[in-house]
């Protein structure tokens, strides 16, 4: 998983590792020594440094969360996503985005406000848009669900392209799909007034 330089440590080896586990095995059936010996470390560095499992995933949560916000804010606000190949950003992106999909399927209290946190950023994002949505919450909402329903249905997905979506290959036309749909108007302007329309008498 890519890091900052500086970010080289044993706590950063332990996080990445129960990042990696978290997401391949589940939240539950991930073990203190199971990460300690994907990290390379011992079970009391790993408690010595978190406390708790719950505690350490709480610190994957925020850390997956703030570094995908991260990466965001450099495509959409620095003019990152002109100068970025996508094979170069699968090896950074996709272990984050499944992580959060794994982490917010457990239905926790830290996954629930972890999707609230990325709906609150989602309103921010409205504000560069050239057209206020209608509902900026819900609009918000129902954004941040749809991207990340993507990886509940990774299986199903994959299947349907004929390439699993976790290979830099199958994750770039995922990302391409992803920027035809924000970007390619589904409806006409007169279509979309009548459904706005019959929304608002119903």
């Amino acid at each position: 998983m890519d890091r900052p330089a500086d970010d080289l440590t044993a706590r950063a080896r332990i996080r990445d590792a129960a990042i990696n586990l978290f997401t391949e095995r589940g939240i539950e059936a991930a073990s203190i020594r199971d990460i300690a010996a994907e990290a390379g470390v011992s079970s009391g560095l790993v408690r010595h440094h978190f406390g708790s499992k719950q505690a350490l995933r709480e610190a994957c949560d925020q850390y997956a969360k703030e570094r995908m916000l991260q990466i965001g804010e450099e495509l959409v606000f620095q003019g990152g996503a002109a100068r970025t190949d996508v094979a170069t950003m699968h090896p950074v992106t996709l272990p984050l985005q499944t992580y959060l999909v794994r982490s917010m399927m457990d239905g926790s209290d830290t996954a629930t406000a972890l999707f609230l946190e990325m709906v609150d950023a989602g309103e921010d994002f409205t504000k560069t848009l050239p057209r206020e949505p209608s509902d900026v919450r819900a609009y918000a909402a129902v954004l941040a669900a749809m991207k990340m329903g993507v990886f509940v249905l990774r299986d199903q997905v994959s299947e349907a392209i004929g390439e699993d979506i976790a290979s830099p290959t199958g994750y770039a036309r995922l990302t391409k799909a992803m920027l035809d749909i924000f970007t390619i108007p589904v409806m006409t302007p007169e279509q979309l007034e009548q459904l706005q329309k019959y929304s608002e008498e119903h």
